[in-house]
């Protein structure tokens, strides 16, 4: 049980399909996906070639970025993450809205999703497991949709991206497979011409092609009416704790007030 699902625009015949699949992409929408401090953000600046001399900020809530990259009108959302060893349970509600929501900040709904992997970072069986459970709280088929982005490129050096899944050993492994194998390495350092990006683009066109360009992702409304649920009995909560906080201080105050 997904909390997203594929939809397709209406009235297209299995020719109209074949026919799409051959077109060149006019219109991507993207969703950046990662834990916190991941590069999301970073990603979000190279894909759509925004200079920023300004020191990067932590996502606090989704944000979209546009711009027409190699002939194509793109649109990215940054996401603000999980914690790398946090389970899905364990993030605040906030972040889990916020994530779900991403999807309806791109209508009809993304094309694809990249999930942001540090390369800098040890990938370990409980940073997969994290990944796992918040990519599945949009849809357990996200899987198809989702490119593994390297992010931190340059931290590599001489060595392939090849070379690095293989080093990281089964989690890093399992993640790439259960993405289809699909993953790109972005160096947020060098712009060059924008070959990295460019690489990229066709790689998200390649993936679209294999399912159909004419599907999306969008929210279902049972999902979203759990986490406005959840978000209403956190406000509550904090009320609580709020009235609890200002009676301490008035009983404090009475004291303060029988000692002079």
């Amino acid at each position: 049980s997904g909390y997203g699902r594929e939809e397709r625009r209406g009235g297209e015949s299995a020719a109209e399909v074949h026919e799409n699949r051959s077109r060149p992409m006019t219109d991507i929408r993207i969703v950046l996906l990662g834990a916190k401090g991941s590069g999301k953000t970073s990603a979000l600046n190279t894909i759509l070639s925004r200079e920023t001399s300004q020191p990067l900020k932590r996502t606090a809530r989704c944000l979209v970025g546009k711009g027409v990259v190699f002939g194509r009108q793109v649109t990215v959302v940054d996401t603000p993450g999980w914690w790398m060893n946090y389970f899905c349970d364990e993030s605040s509600v906030f972040d889990r809205r916020e994530m779900v929501l991403s999807l309806s900040l791109c209508p009809p709904g993304p094309h694809a999703f990249l999930l942001v992997i540090r390369v800098d970072r040890a990938f370990t069986e409980t940073y997969r497991r994290a990944v796992q459970a918040h990519l599945q709280l949009l849809s357990d088929h996200i899987w198809s949709r989702t490119i593994v982005l390297f992010s931190f490129g340059d931290w590599l050096g001489g060595t392939t991206s090849e070379q690095y899944i293989e080093s990281e050993r089964e989690p890093l492994r399992w993640l790439v497979e259960r993405c289809g194998n699909r993953y790109h390495v972005l160096n947020n350092k060098t712009k060059g011409d924008g070959f990295q990006v460019r690489e990229l683009i066709g790689k998200i066109e390649e993936m679209l092609a294999g399912c159909g360009s004419g599907w999306y992702y969008e929210i279902e409304r049972k999902v979203m009416e759990r986490l406005h649920g959840e978000m209403r009995r956190e406000e509550e909560r904090a009320k609580g704790r709020l009235m609890k906080k200002e009676k301490q201080r008035q009983m404090a105050r009475t004291q303060l007030g029988e000692f002079k």
